[in-house]
């Protein structure tokens, strides 16, 4: 009887029905590849950014000019008054010197790249008119693994896959069976409602590993990415993440009814996290009131964790109170899936 268990054949069903949808299998193991490639290539080793600096006409401009193409991190043009503020308007220079009795710098001060750059160009004519700097300094670009950009997208890419990959990989299906309604036929089987549930679970994390391999492998290839913890510790620690995110997809499947119902639910689910959570720059750069949300989430914790192990080594018991978090969110989610799950 064991052979036929309702476990057993809810998950052979569900690794076939994903082994037959190629499409699938591209947008959870070959596309955040893709974007780990793509943004690898936009943040590692760029050449220094250009400062596209505009001259308003003046009977100095040349000069001025002639002080900033010193520096070929100056890209200078000369304009009309009209034209300066026209392409400064659509982005095209970042700030404008406006020549006088001093200098007159016109900039936005809500556009950092502006604000870095108008520094940058008094810095350069100041020591063109004589200034002279009371203490010598240097500049030491950071290129060792483990401290650049990409050792930090890469992690939290991976986190961002295992929630998109368990809230639409377990959500979506439930809820599409549901509107075909094969849940309904499912009831007839003698099965329970806790053997879907843990069949929907145990899947994903079947097509979880093959993920970590696939973000991970790519990450220490192409970019030489540093994995200083245990293997092991980062595979129980995705599979407690992965358990925990499937067990929200689940919960917010558990009683919708159509698929765009769902599928606005887990964009409003996912879009804060993956711009709360630290996916792509680190939490601490929002406000303090709103940092207990955010360590609340447990895709925050789940990246903590991840980059403590991948980056600096640690052990997965230093993270004791990260994995409470994330394990309570898919206890209490699995919990409650239990108590109001709807068959039809």
């Amino acid at each position: 009887m064991m052979k036929y268990h309702p476990l057993n054949e809810l998950l052979k069903a569900r690794i076939r029905e994903f082994l037959r949808e190629p499409e699938t299998i591209f947008w959870v193991y070959v596309f955040p590849v893709l974007i780990a490639i793509g943004l690898g290539i936009a943040f590692s080793n760029r050449p220094v950014n250009r400062v596209f600096v505009d001259i308003q006409e003046h009977v100095i401009a040349e000069d001025i000019a002639a002080n900033l193409k010193q520096d070929s991190v100056f890209i200078v043009a000369i304009h009309t008054e009209s034209e300066c503020k026209e392409r400064l308007r659509l982005g095209k220079s970042l700030v404008v010197v406006i020549p006088g009795e001093g200098f007159t710098y016109l900039f936005d001060p809500t556009r950092p790249e502006s604000v870095l750059a108008r520094q940058s160009v008094d810095d350069a004519l100041q020591r063109a008119a004589g200034r002279r700097d009371a203490v010598l300094t240097m500049d030491r670009h950071v290129t060792e693994p483990g401290t650049r950009y990409i050792d930090f997208l890469i992690p939290g890419l991976l986190g961002m896959n295992l929630l998109a990959g368990s809230l639409w990989g377990v959500g979506y299906y439930v809820v599409d069976i549901r509107v075909k309604k094969l849940l309904k036929r499912l009831i007839a089987t003698p099965m329970k409602r806790v053997h879907f549930l843990i069949a929907s679970i145990g899947g994903r994390m079947i097509f979880m590993i093959p993920e970590i391999i696939v973000i991970l492998g790519a990450g220490v290839l192409f970019f030489k990415v540093p994995i200083r913890g245990s293997i092991f510790s980062i595979l129980i620690l995705s599979f407690l993440g992965a358990f925990s995110f499937t067990g929200v997809g689940l919960l917010v499947a558990c009683r919708a009814r159509k698929l765009e119902t769902v599928s606005g639910l887990m964009n409003l689910i996912m879009l804060p996290m993956y711009l709360l959570s630290g996916v792509f720059f680190p939490p601490e750069r929002f406000p303090g009131i709103m940092q207990i949300p955010i360590q609340a989430l447990p895709l925050t914790q789940f990246n903590y964790a991840l980059r403590a192990l991948i980056l600096d080594g640690m052990s997965l018991a230093s993270q004791g109170w990260r994995l409470g978090i994330i394990l309570a969110w898919g206890g209490i989610s699995f919990l409650l899936t239990l108590r109001w799950f709807r068959w039809n």
